[in-house]
């Protein structure tokens, strides 16, 4: 019964994570309801298997440390550019994350999705110079961090979750 809950709670995280990132580009938002819910279908998956990937201690410490750490990047670049940089949703957003992955894991995911978040600005970057004749003051672009996070969470929990299904289901 109980791997009925822990599937469902890594549906329902893909589909969040979903939801958060059109949200976010649409209207640079990440609302606390569903950031909040994502953080309680972890609590959810961790529970329904019986703490086999990550234990209270380590999810708190990956709570702290996914937050933590982008409170502080956040403090830093407002102080330095004078003006919001990362939004208290994207700070949420690695905090949950932190009780999904753990310790280690978050510090991979927060790094390969700040890595594709660059992506997606230099793409957008160079899609709108090409489309217009005037030079862009790169310094001045507004990317929502929050789609490039989403997907570096989903890649780093593929590969820390491999074996859901043998923990689950074991032969």
């Amino acid at each position: 019964m109980l791997e009925i809950f822990a599937l469902l709670s890594l549906i329902g995280s893909l589909i969040v994570l979903y939801i958060l990132s059109v949200i976010d580009l649409r209207d640079r938002l990440l609302p606390n309801e569903l950031v909040m819910g994502f953080m309680c279908l972890g609590l959810i998956f961790h529970l329904s298997t019986l703490m086999h990937y990550t234990g209270f201690a380590d999810m708190a410490l990956g709570a702290l440390i996914g937050g933590g750490i982008l409170f502080l990047i956040r403090g830093v670049a407002n102080a330095f550019y004078k003006e919001d940089t990362l939004g208290l949703g994207d700070v949420k957003l690695l905090g949950a994350a932190g009780i999904w992955l753990g310790p280690e894991a978050i510090l991979i995911a927060m790094t390969l999705g700040a890595f594709l978040g660059f992506l997606h600005g230099m793409m957008v970057a160079l899609r709108t110079v090409s489309h217009s004749k005037v030079g862009m003051d790169l310094t001045k672009l507004a990317i929502p961090a929050g789609p490039g996070f989403a997907l570096g969470i989903v890649i780093t929990g593929a590969m820390h979750f491999h074996d859901i299904f043998q923990v689950l289901w074991p032969t």
